[in-house]
């Protein structure tokens, strides 16, 4: 496959598409919205990836299974506190919820 060096693209860079929509004030709002909503998501992703463990590791330190934490990960789960406890011990960490000024 041939790279096509951007100025000869014929489509919109995703950046620039992103960008310009984020000057409109209710994109920006939803956007804001649905990722304070995923954060929790990608920070479990991240923790068990910067520990090298697997979704089938993790499940079966915390007693489940592989597709619970699948589903937790992918966002079709909403975790429970004492689940996020339990995940947390699994990645030997520690769980900890803040509220934090605007």
């Amino acid at each position: 496959m041939k790279n096509i060096p951007p100025n000869e693209r014929k489509h919109s860079d995703f950046k620039e598409w992103f960008d310009e929509q984020m000057k409109d004030p209710e994109f920006k709002r939803e956007y804001e919205k649905v990722r304070q909503e995923n954060e929790p998501l990608r920070a479990i992703l991240r923790a068990r990836v910067e520990k090298g463990m697997t979704q089938a590791q993790i499940a079966k330190k915390m007693g489940t299974t592989q597709s619970s934490i699948a589903r937790v990960e992918s966002g079709k789960s909403h975790p429970t506190i004492p689940f996020m406890q339990r995940l947390a011990e699994a990645l030997d960490m520690r769980l900890e919820i803040k509220f934090l000024p605007r």
